[in-house]
């Protein structure tokens, strides 16, 4: 086990260890999508998505400063949060690359304000964007949950630089 002390830890942090490390936290997948200033839908793959509250229903994300998708998600008023199942690899995949049309050959239906629900998803948050604050790199954008969708399917999970199966554990 290595361990690094806090003061060195401020100064001798490698960036590419620090994502190692947090690499060995399992989370779910998601695709955020949302409709952009012309009315076109825009997808991104994020991990870094959480319950914050439940009552208000509040769940939280977050964005690096320099996606192409930032200023879209920062100015529109509403999101949705599409959880992956884990047949979904590929649209996880498609979702995290830059340039392409991310939509084509995606079938979905339209949510709240006509932001996209991905077909197939194992759930959806239907969200209204409540606030965001600057978190380093990244923006934490916070939304109100409006609505939501479950479906009896198993979700995708990422951890350790690769996708996961969820499986139930015996207590």
């Amino acid at each position: 086990m290595t361990v690094i002390s806090t003061e060195a830890a401020q100064s001798a942090l490698d960036p590419l260890e620090l994502r190692r490390c947090l690499g060995s936290f399992v989370t779910g997948v998601t695709v955020m999508t949302v409709l952009n200033a012309d009315g076109k839908a825009e997808g991104i793959t994020a991990n870094s998505f959480s319950s914050l509250s439940l009552d208000p229903p509040l769940i939280v994300w977050s964005l690096r400063l320099s996606s192409r998708s930032f200023n879209t998600f920062k100015n529109a008023g509403r999101f949705a949060v599409n959880i992956l199942a884990q047949d979904q690899v590929n649209i996880s995949n498609l979702f995290a690359v830059s340039g392409v049309d991310r939509f084509d050959g995606v079938a979905y239906t339209l949510g709240l304000g006509g932001v996209p629900l991905i077909d197939g998803c194992a759930s959806y948050l239907e969200c209204n964007l409540e606030a965001s604050y600057p978190g380093g790199d990244h923006v934490l954008f916070v939304g109100r949950v409006e609505r939501i969708h479950m479906h009896d399917r198993k979700s995708l999970a990422y951890g350790g630089g690769g996708y996961l199966s969820v499986q139930p554990h015996e207590s």
